[in-house]
């Protein structure tokens, strides 16, 4: 299922892809039927969109982020001189909203029909971030790994190609390295991550990109591009580049020191929920632009003539008062119970039940979150609470 079919060697070539021969990358990929999706500028924010050639990607913009504040601004001549945008894959991989199958009723009886439109088409992601490589291999324990495979998800999943651009600048709202996961994923054995793109880029200066093959797939790509290695002078630009990014890198969530599970479990009736669910709105916007997130609802629709019926399956979240209800009334009824499930799972419960955190570092939740919670913040000041500090 995997993307890769075999790796080179640790010590993979490194060469230099102008981007004038990006669209050659583009067309070669395409002639093999692949459909590439990538960031684009919409509606003043990026998001990820299939692109028809590399002259629809985000070009010549930064953006700005805190918690509770996301803007883009036109700056310098970067194709990707942002960090990581309200979009993410996931998106592609398990859409928020799909059939899943319908039933026709007809003069022999009844025509079932599974879905399956657009889960044999081959696509690209180009444009992957270190973290969001990261946060596709989580989706890939939860979907494919356990006793329970998700057929959907397998067919997008699977012969997915990956190209992944090395973050050259952080926000202050990145904390990558905290959940094991580096900015430049040319070393894997720095990775937390097993997951392999196909293609590692690295942008320079808005010049070239130099470019890795991660695959043997990803190889054979470059080989037919026929392309010139990278001179040492280019790598040491590279290697300042991630010095810079890493020293940008400031605010860290430590998870392996002072207990915290022990910490979340001694305080599943602190005050402190109630006090942070007094801030909290609900509203789930932490939880729809999460790259991990995996809950979901599915629903009959009936036709009016009673003759159809499909199911579909739809993005859920567990802030909602519905996710939790059974005969009676919902388990979580409290803002707060509902925030500390969500805080209990991505760091503690979800290592539990899949062997990894439920966090990549990414920092969508703090700048999305409209009052601006931070899930830094917080658990530090559980941990804090733990110790008896004030």
């Amino acid at each position: 299922m995997h993307t890769d079919d075999g790796q080179p060697s640790q010590a993979s070539p490194c060469y230099t892809l102008s981007f004038k021969r990006l669209g050659e990358l583009f067309l070669l990929l395409e002639d093999d039927g692949f459909q590439i999706i990538g960031p684009t500028l919409q509606d003043r924010a990026i998001r990820y969109e299939r692109l028809k050639s590399p002259d629809y990607l985000v070009h010549g913009y930064v953006d700005h982020q805190k918690a509770g504040c996301y803007h883009l601004e036109k700056q310098g001549d970067l194709y990707f001189g942002y960090t990581v945008p309200q979009d993410s894959w996931r998106r592609h991989l398990q859409p928020p909203k799909e059939t899943l199958w319908n039933v026709k009723r007809s003069p022999s009886g009844f025509d079932f029909e599974e879905n399956s439109d657009d889960l044999q088409t081959k696509r690209v992601f180009f444009g992957v971030r270190p973290c969001e490589l990261r946060a596709i291999e989580i989706q890939d324990q939860i979907f494919l790994k356990g006793n329970y495979v998700d057929p959907h998800y397998h067919h997008r999943r699977d012969g997915l190609f990956l190209v992944v651009v090395h973050c050259i600048r952080a926000t202050s709202t990145c904390f990558c390295t905290s959940m094991g996961v580096q900015p430049f994923c040319s070393n894997q054995e720095d990775q937390k991550s097993h997951a392999r793109p196909d293609l590692a880029l690295t942008e320079i200066e808005g010049q070239f990109f130099l470019v890795r093959p991660g695959t043997h797939r990803g190889a054979q790509y470059l080989n037919r591009l026929e392309l010139e290695e990278a001179n040492p002078e280019d790598l040491e630009i590279e290697t300042r580049l991630s010095q810079v990014v890493q020293r940008d890198l400031k605010r860290n969530l430590n998870l392996n020191q002072d207990h915290l599970k022990e910490i979340m479990d001694l305080q599943m009736e602190s005050p402190y929920w109630n006090e942070v669910a007094q801030r909290c709105l609900s509203c789930a916007n932490c939880t729809l632009v999460c790259p991990t997130c995996f809950c979901s609802t599915t629903e009959d629709l009936v036709s009016l003539d009673e003759n159809t019926t499909e199911r579909i399956r739809k993005w859920d979240s567990c802030f909602h008062l519905s996710h939790s209800y059974i005969h009676g009334g919902s388990v979580r009824s409290s803002v707060s119970a509902r925030y500390r499930q969500w805080i209990t799972h991505k760091l503690v419960t979800w290592k539990e039940q899949f062997n990894t955190e439920g966090c990549v570092g990414c920092g969508r939740c703090i700048t999305w979150c409209p009052v601006g919670i931070d899930i830094r913040s917080e658990a530090n000041r559980l941990r804090s609470q733990w110790r008896g500090e004030s």
